[in-house]
């Protein structure tokens, strides 16, 4: 199960308008940094079923996650956070052990 809250939700389709295109959203993790692994989003532009692929379909979008990524996002909670100047997507996950400094990578 992933989570997404309210404002990332709004945020999300606020981008999806903004790009004239797009059915949704895929998340995942790729290794990188220093803890070793980075959440990855992009938008999706066509929908296709897809094998080994899960949809967590919300109501305005979907959500793909590949099922290698999904070991690693069980659980996850997606959020929408200001904080003085910066803002971006954060990723709340009960799977994550620690993660490095400068907060690119997270370890499970």
């Amino acid at each position: 199960m992933i989570v997404l809250t309210e404002k990332a939700r709004e945020r999300i389709k606020a981008q999806i308008k903004k790009r004239g295109r797009g059915v949704g959203i895929r998340l995942g993790v790729r290794t990188t940094g220093c803890s070793g692994l980075a959440y990855t989003m992009e938008y999706v532009d066509e929908y296709k079923l897809e094998e080994n692929v899960i949809n967590y379909t919300q109501k305005d979008f979907v959500v793909l996650v590949d099922l290698k990524s999904e070991v690693y996002l069980k659980g996850l909670t997606m959020d929408w956070i200001r904080n003085g100047l910066n803002e971006g997507f954060d990723f709340i996950n009960p799977n994550e052990r620690d993660r490095c400094g400068c907060g690119e990578s997270f370890r499970v």
